[in-house]
């Protein structure tokens, strides 16, 4: 029997729409194979699925062969976020929908053994892919679900437990869809920790601070340790104008998928600061790899990067900022 899902896999910082086929058949091999490109994570989670299934109630289907397909087929599929969909398939091929299609659903997700659904990356880019494709839902993990509900156009619902991802699907109606207000979420997260105003003295090295921060301009802090540079460049994101919701938005995508968001907030409300160390790669600052991952520019968009001690910096390491620093 064939049972198909949607969940969304990240590319960069952009999702894309991933269709989840569960195939359960009388083959001779009684395998539980996942094809089509699977990383390690991908890989393993055929155990923490069978485990999941077990230990909330749910038959799995034993002595038959297990194929799970997810396309489109040329493309690396990484991350947890499958566990749920794909067991969500699984109970779909045991009858445990009484004949629903989920054809306007996307789930996110990954299973814990005891069937717990655990937060993943990218729920934001997640929510935009589904408004894009023209779905009506996305069911993710609770720590997800403020993060996911900011796109407006898709209805977001926060699942705790597979057993309760069941439920949502036979009775959808049943459940609320998590309702948030963007620009008061943004109001409540724009909170600072530090203020320029806790500096005294220093007047040259404020007004300089003042200046490049009205024009957009870099700048390069010069002086003798214990000078208080990190202490003025740390609080460079509080004379900053407001973001924008816009703003929080696109910064919100990034850090979700890099994994640096706090689940509590839902959205970043301050401009960035990023400090990387001096031993960092031209790869860790800029960005990239095999699957396309934020660096530290890409993480400090929007806000601040303080690059300490910067002739300590590698040669190669320097030479990769010549284009995010060119404006011309």
């Amino acid at each position: 029997m064939l049972f198909k899902t949607l969940s969304a896999s990240v590319y960069g910082i952009d999702a894309y729409l991933v269709e989840v086929e569960v195939d359960v058949g009388s083959a001779r091999m009684q395998d539980f194979n996942v094809v089509v490109l699977p990383d390690n994570a991908v890989k393993e989670s055929r155990e923490r699925i069978k485990s999941a299934l077990r230990n909330c109630g749910f038959e799995f289907p034993h002595g038959q062969g297990v194929t799970i397909n997810l396309a489109p087929a040329d493309v690396r599929k990484e991350g947890s976020a499958f566990d749920l969909p794909m067991a969500l398939g699984l109970a779909g091929c045991m009858g445990q929908f009484f004949g629903k299609v989920l054809d306007k659903c996307m789930f996110l997700g990954e299973l814990s053994l005891d069937g717990s659904v655990r937060p993943v990356r990218g729920a934001l880019s997640a929510a935009l892919a589904a408004k894009e494709f023209g779905l009506k839902a996305l069911a993710v993990p609770e720590a997800n679900a403020r993060e996911a509900a900011v796109v407006d156009g898709v209805d977001v619902f926060a699942l705790k437990s597979l057993p309760q991802a069941v439920d949502w699907v036979n009775s959808p109606e049943s459940f609320t869809p998590v309702r948030v207000d963007a620009k008061q979420m943004l109001s409540e997260a724009a909170q600072y920790s530090v203020d320029l105003r806790d500096v005294h003295g220093q007047q040259a090295a404020k007004r300089a601070l003042e200046v490049a921060c009205a024009g957009g301009h870099n700048i390069l802090f010069i002086g003798p340790p214990g000078a208080g540079k990190t202490m003025l460049a740390k609080r460079i994101p509080t004379i900053l104008p407001p973001m924008s919701l816009e703003e929080a938005i696109e910064t919100t995508r990034i850090h979700s998928v890099a994994g640096t968001l706090e689940d509590s907030r839902g959205l970043v409300g301050t401009r960035p600061f990023r400090s990387p160390h001096h031993t960092i790669s031209d790869a860790g600052l800029i960005g990239g790899g095999a699957v396309p991952r934020p660096g530290e520019v890409s993480l400090g968009h929007n806000g601040v990067l303080f690059l300490d001690e910067l002739p300590e910096f590698q040669r190669n390491v320097l030479e990769v900022m010549r284009q995010p620093l060119d404006f011309d």
